[in-house]
């Protein structure tokens, strides 16, 4: 998959588009994805002639830059968007930088540049989706300058659950309830975080239960405080793992920020600080609690590990071959 850091920097020749931030790359996305990638290579095998498959998104997210920065709010950092979109068979990637210049930009010319550098044949949207300055760029609006310009407009249902369209916002939702069950239906897989192991208190240690801190990218999605049931993946292996979020109130630490902190179930390494850890979110086993001391918590964590290796022999590897990298 060919990366381009702008529009500005791209140029190819009968391009089949999709635009938008794809934050996540849930069901909702993926069915745009896979309607475009596949039409797009059958196209290109029927002619023998290039017609790649473009993604063309943006970072900082719209949202950010319109509406002010916000804190716990991607789903996925940029390099794991774009690794996702490789693997559903995107052949060129455009990241966009989104500024507010940038987003006076009218809808005419945006799809002029797109014309101009991707020579644009087929576009396709989702339900919902406008462009340009106001979001003047609407299904209709497009239709009428795919006439002028020479490309075809594609607007895909939105995909349903329980009675509600998939979205972005949705997953936000459910994981600031804690709720990473239903948020893992709506993405298709797991809700994941990965960082750098870094050094903690070592109270885990000194109680016979280690933990590993994980340090995920600052303005991430974090589930809500409490502990959950996780699959922990180290280089090529993985463990299951009891992964707790929070701000330890049984040792008033007095944290700012809550804390990730995953014991991994029967691992017998050593220390891997500085390495990157991923979480897969399979289950919330319960809200944080404040206990009344060490001994109070350790009972109850030895509970929470007990539980934990239940819930994952029970769920097996139900969505472990769909997690990302």
């Amino acid at each position: 998959m060919q990366h381009f850091a702008s529009l500005q920097d791209a140029q190819c020749k009968n391009a089949w588009l999709t635009i938008g931030a794809f934050d996540g790359v849930h069901l909702g996305h993926q069915r745009i994805l896979n309607d475009l990638t596949a039409g797009a290579h059958q196209q290109a095998a029927s002619t023998g002639s290039p017609s790649p498959a473009v993604v063309l998104t943006f970072y900082p997210h719209p949202a950010e830059v319109l509406r002010g920065p916000r804190n716990n709010f991607y789903l996925m950092t940029p390099e794991a968007k774009a690794q996702q979109l490789e693997l559903m068979g995107v052949d060129i990637l455009i990241t966009q930088p989104f500024s507010l210049e940038f987003s006076k930009t009218s809808a005419r010319d945006f799809v002029t540049q797109l014309k101009d550098h991707l020579d644009l044949k087929e576009l396709w949207i989702g339900h919902d989706f406008a462009l340009g300055h106001n979001r003047e760029g609407d299904f209709a609006t497009l239709q009428k300058f795919g006439a002028q310009m020479g490309f075809n407009v594609h607007a895909i249902a939105a995909v349903e659950i329980d009675g509600e369209p998939v979205s972005s916002s949705r997953i936000r939702s459910l994981l600031s309830a804690g709720d990473v069950q239903a948020a893992a239906r709506l993405l298709g897989r797991p809700y994941s975080l990965a960082g750098e192991v870094t050094g903690g208190a070592k109270r885990g240690r000194s109680i016979g239960i280690p933990t590993a801190n994980l340090a995920p990218w600052e303005k991430r999605a974090v589930p809500a405080s409490g502990v959950y049931v996780t699959w922990a993946t180290l280089g090529d292996r993985r463990w299951g793992s009891v992964t707790n979020i929070g701000v330890r109130p049984t040792f008033e630490d007095k944290l700012l920020a809550p804390v990730v902190e995953s014991h991994l179930l029967d691992y017998d390494g050593g220390d891997f600080y500085g390495q990157t850890l991923r979480l897969d979110f399979v289950a919330r086993l319960r809200g944080e609690q404040r206990f009344a001391g060490v001994d109070e918590l350790v009972t109850q964590i030895h509970r929470d590990i007990q539980a934990g290796r239940i819930v994952l022999s029970e769920l097996a590897d139900e969505w472990w071959n769909e997690t990302l990298p």
